[in-house]
């Protein structure tokens, strides 16, 4: 059986009506997206960066999964072991549609972590900077479990491992923007693998790809699911 390499982004979740992290103009309530993001922005203004966080929890709890997360589900049923799927985005909507194993690379929404003792736990409400961490008693330094701007990606070298071991490589919903996933379709690539992107657009990345499919994920993911079943 081949192995399957999926890779999804913002806009396979943007169809549950989850707003994309930035707008158009790089801004999140007037602030920049650097302002809320980065370990700087955390030292500065933690609850800032704590009310950034807490706002999209309360966003993701309206949500649900669309047909493309459904559809991933299936097709993770039917490869198993044989399909890998990482995400860039922090919410649990993969989860909610029936996945297994998803590779955060970028973090959870709903996981809080220690900055002292670097325990993880879940994280359903909202965090303050006066939350005291019940591993180690530390107060202020609980954070959100997201990898920020200038921080490594989790789980580099699983993913690694996986993409060259590839047959096939889909990206769904992803800009190809950001490293060092922007970079993953070119390491699947030159280890021999397929490579599959499915966008609303064309992207900077979209010439590593050997097959394009342009549509809505909601629409394109579950007959891709079908045929590759």
């Amino acid at each position: 059986m081949k192995n399957i390499f999926i890779l999804t982004g913002a806009g396979i979740s943007a169809e549950s009506g989850l707003k994309t992290f930035r707008d158009a103009g790089g801004l999140w309530e007037g602030h920049k997206v650097e302002d809320v993001a980065t370990p700087g922005a955390f030292a500065v203004d933690p609850e800032l960066v704590h009310h950034f966080y807490n706002m999209r929890r309360e966003q993701l709890a309206t949500v649900e999964p669309n047909a493309a997360h459904a559809a991933l589900a299936r097709l993770q049923e039917h490869f198993g072991e044989h399909l890998t799927l990482v995400t860039q985005n922090v919410d649990d909507l993969h989860e909610r549609a029936g996945c297994r194993d998803v590779i955060h690379m970028h973090g959870e929404l709903l996981k809080k972590r220690c900055a002292s003792c670097e325990v993880v736990s879940p994280c359903t409400g909202s965090l303050t900077y006066d939350c005291v961490c019940a591993n180690c008693g530390s107060e202020g330094r609980m954070r959100p479990h997201i990898v920020w701007f200038g921080e490594i990606p989790f789980f580099m070298d699983e993913i690694q491992e996986k993409l060259i071991e590839a047959d096939v490589f889909i990206a769904i919903g992803t800009s190809g923007v950001v490293y060092p996933a922007a970079g993953f379709a070119e390491v699947a690539k030159h280890h021999g693998a397929k490579t599959i992107e499915v966008n609303l657009d064309g992207t900077e990345q979209s010439p590593l790809f050997d097959e394009h499919i342009i549509g809505k994920a909601s629409e394109t993911v579950p007959m891709l699911v079908e045929r590759l079943r």
